[in-house]
């Protein structure tokens, strides 16, 4: 009777192993064999800015507990890097029927979503972190998770907190935040070819817009186009970025400015367009994370969140309006009119000037 390593980090159960594929090793004797220390699982459905923003947890348990195999469920699989995690799911039918009946040793839900609270109530986990399905609502798991909670359901104690996003969630874990940086893969593999980009000089990435969830945030189209024709008088490649969302509205811009608009693009393109960037004018949205995940230079602009949520890992700087925001995590101004308007043009250009000389 052939002979399997039942604990091994290699073994799939379904499909051959990698090593069995590339060098023919059987279980019985390989010399790859690895002895799984740890399982762990992360459920982080969405958005995809959070999933990427909670990826420095990966290299913190690789850290911890070497040779742990990672599990990760979430709706956004192309957005977690290659190489990094040893099983990623799409969350479906599937998936969660597995995981109902899976075993590990440390399962961590950090969505407050009833769905994934419902999921970490089920999983089989010696230990848990996050959040829970308790009286038919999303609920701490245990004290450890309670910051984060209180901090999504009143507004004073959220102003009031002073952690960044990842020394949230790493204290719900129970660990400590050290600065773990995001891990986003760049996807230079896919042989992507920019030759519309002067890499002559200096490509600045101007991120034009934020989604339809908190409209408050977004920064006037003119305000854009005067941004790139300064940037473009200084010498700088100036990059349109957006979605289809953000096709008109940069079409627009570019029309008003002559700066560079390429498209829009699939994701795994987009990241990698942002990639080509040395700077990103961005407001909060997914093209801050992205733009982070890249390690790429920052100017975040800000008005309704609290800034200290944002951990910019000295590679930027944040911009508020010159007036007082009054609409905290507000999508429709209470006063009829986004106080983006009171952050003028000049004050993001001497960001970028300085952030560019870090």
């Amino acid at each position: 009777m052939e002979f399997y390593h039942s604990d091994c980090l290699y073994l799939k159960g379904d499909v051959p192993c990698l090593p069995h594929k590339e060098k023919g090793y059987h279980c019985v004797d390989c010399p790859v064999y690895t002895k799984i220390t740890k399982r762990i699982l992360i459920i982080k459905l969405g958005a995809i800015g959070d999933v990427i923003r909670t990826t420095p947890l990966i290299s913190t348990y690789k850290t911890l507990f070497p040779n742990c195999k990672i599990t990760w469920l979430t709706m956004t699989p192309a957005i977690l890097p290659s190489g990094k995690i040893d099983e990623i799911l799409k969350f479906d039918y599937a998936s969660a029927l597995y995981l109902q009946h899976a075993e590990f040793d440390i399962a961590i839900n950090l969505d407050k979503e009833k769905e994934a609270s419902a999921l970490l109530l089920a999983v089989k986990a010696k230990e848990k972190y996050g959040y829970i399905l308790k009286e038919n609502i999303s609920q701490p798991a245990n004290e450890l998770a309670k910051h984060k909670y209180m901090t999504g359901l009143f507004d004073d104690v959220s102003k009031a907190n002073t952690l960044n996003y990842c020394e949230e969630i790493y204290a719900l874990c129970g660990l400590e935040y050290q600065g773990e940086p995001y891990l986003l893969d760049n996807h230079a593999d896919k042989g992507f070819k920019w030759p519309d980009i002067d890499t002559s000089k200096k490509v600045i990435g101007l991120n034009t817009g934020c989604g339809d969830r908190w409209t408050t945030r977004l920064w006037p189209r003119e305000y854009f186009a005067e941004l790139a024709k300064h940037l473009l008088e200084k010498g700088y490649e100036v990059l349109l970025l957006g979605g289809e969302q953000e096709d008109a509205r940069n079409r627009e811009i570019q029309q008003l400015s002559g700066a560079k608009y390429l498209g829009f693009f699939p994701l795994q393109q987009f990241i990698n367009l942002i990639d080509q960037c040395q700077l990103v004018v961005t407001q909060v949205t997914m093209g801050m994370h992205l733009t982070l995940g890249l390690q790429k230079k920052i100017v975040l602009m800000n008005n309704i969140f609290n800034p200290n949520e944002f951990d910019l890992f000295g590679r930027g700087e944040i911009v508020m309006p010159d007036k007082d925001c009054v609409c905290f995590y507000r999508g429709k101004c209470i006063l009829g009119e986004s106080c983006m308007k009171d952050m003028p043009v000049h004050k993001v250009l001497s960001a970028v000037e300085r952030v560019l000389a870090i």
